[in-house]
């Protein structure tokens, strides 16, 4: 992986159900095992995880491609890799 571009994870979002206060922390580098969330294998490189604050209960759509201009939520830019 270049230490500029993330790994792609997958060319579809992830579904997540979220609750409401609870925060959730963004995969930004696409390594993770525990896609979409940070596991901490970004470790040594320029990447960090993202906080995501739920303010509702609901269903998230995290980006899987890493390329989303929503930053954290599919804005469907996998559909273009």
């Amino acid at each position: 992986m270049s230490e500029s571009q993330a790994v792609v994870a997958q060319k579809a979002p992830y579904a997540v159900d979220v609750e409401a206060g609870k925060s959730y922390w963004f995969c930004s580098c696409g390594k993770s095992a525990s896609q979409p969330f940070c596991d901490g294998k970004h470790k040594g490189s320029a990447f960090a995880p993202k906080e995501f604050k739920a303010e509702q209960s609901e269903t998230v759509y995290f980006c899987g491609c890493k390329h989303s201009s929503n930053g954290m939520t599919c804005d469907g830019s996998h559909q273009k890799l």
